[in-house]
């Protein structure tokens, strides 16, 4: 919606949530996630659209914001405004404020809305597929590092009781056999 709301760690954290627990489906999360953010993006170009003109004319020239100024800003959306709201998907402060101003600079909404769709699929799946990976990375280490908190905390312990240690809490429980003696 245009609003400083924190789209990449909820992203992210439901991801790796994704990634640690198989009921949650991490493709509908990245979907979710796109959808979300086309659905915001269009609110704040609409509200940009509807009345951030008006108050940029009222209200520009306390932030210098002044005729030529809304002009050329206008000029380049006209002309650049789909590379401005399809990159801007990746750059944070740019992310929050692109479609409010490609409404206010009366960007087409058509092109508008390719350009955003385009962006929010692309930054969902980089976001989602990358926060996803983190998480199996993540859950790897964590196992290993009670393994080796353990080591290190317990260095009178044999080997035996080690490897049956680290056994019994990994993922690997099944072959509990293994860590017998032999016969």
């Amino acid at each position: 919606m245009g609003l400083p709301l924190p789209g990449e760690t909820v992203l992210v954290l439901a991801t790796i949530y994704a990634a640690t627990d198989p009921n949650v489906n991490v493709w509908l999360v990245i979907t979710a996630a796109a959808v979300g953010s086309i659905i915001g993006d269009n609110v704040g170009y609409w509200l940009g659209k509807k009345y951030g003109y008006a108050l940029l004319r009222r209200y520009g020239r306390h932030i210098g914001m002044s005729d030529a100024r809304i002009k050329i800003g206008q000029y380049l959306f006209l002309r650049h405004g789909g590379k401005v709201v399809f990159f801007g998907r990746f750059v944070a402060l740019l992310r929050i404020l692109a479609a409010v101003l490609a409404g206010v600079n009366r960007m087409p909404w058509r092109g508008f809305l390719l350009a955003n769709a385009g962006g929010a699929v692309i930054w969902a799946a980089v976001f989602g597929v990358g926060g996803y990976l983190f998480g199996k990375v993540l859950l790897q280490f964590a196992w290993r590092g009670r393994t080796y908190r353990f080591r290190a905390r317990d260095s009178r312990t044999s080997w035996r009781r080690l490897f049956d240690e680290a056994l019994r809490d990994s993922p690997f429980r099944s072959c509990r056999t293994c860590a017998t003696r032999p016969p």
